[in-house]
């Protein structure tokens, strides 16, 4: 069963790259958000097996640990995975400390993150 990802503030590129990632791991279809508004509004709309977060919005810069806060503070929300995107350590646990996953960064894309995605996507 195809299952859904919301993945919110990367660029076009960037989110190409982990589309084509995530879509030739496992049977799953993208769905790309900008900020934290289209991001609920989504996640109230939709089911996804996961949300990924950039780091840092690609439309206005702002931390995307903000938009993780949002998700887990809304008790409709707060069970849906998420995860950072981010190849900082200190950011991953930062986000850990208010309840994401581990996620990963754009450039450690391998099979160690299909093996950590399993779970959630597989």
């Amino acid at each position: 069963m195809t299952k859904r990802v919301l993945d919110v503030g990367n660029c076009g590129p960037d989110f190409s790259m982990i589309s084509s990632f995530l879509t030739n791991h496992f049977d799953c279809e993208m769905v790309q958000a900008d900020g934290v508004e289209d991001a609920l509004e989504e996640l109230r709309k939709n089911d996804f097996a996961l949300v990924t977060v950039n780091r840092k919005l690609d439309r206005d810069y702002s931390d995307g640990v903000e938009i993780i806060k949002a998700i887990k503070a809304d008790a409709q929300l707060n069970s849906v995975p998420v995860m950072l995107v981010t190849n900082m350590p200190e950011h991953q646990e930062a986000a850990m400390a208010i309840g994401a996953e581990r996620g990963f960064g754009k450039l450690e894309l391998d099979k160690n993150t299909a093996e950590r995605l399993a779970p959630l996507l597989g």
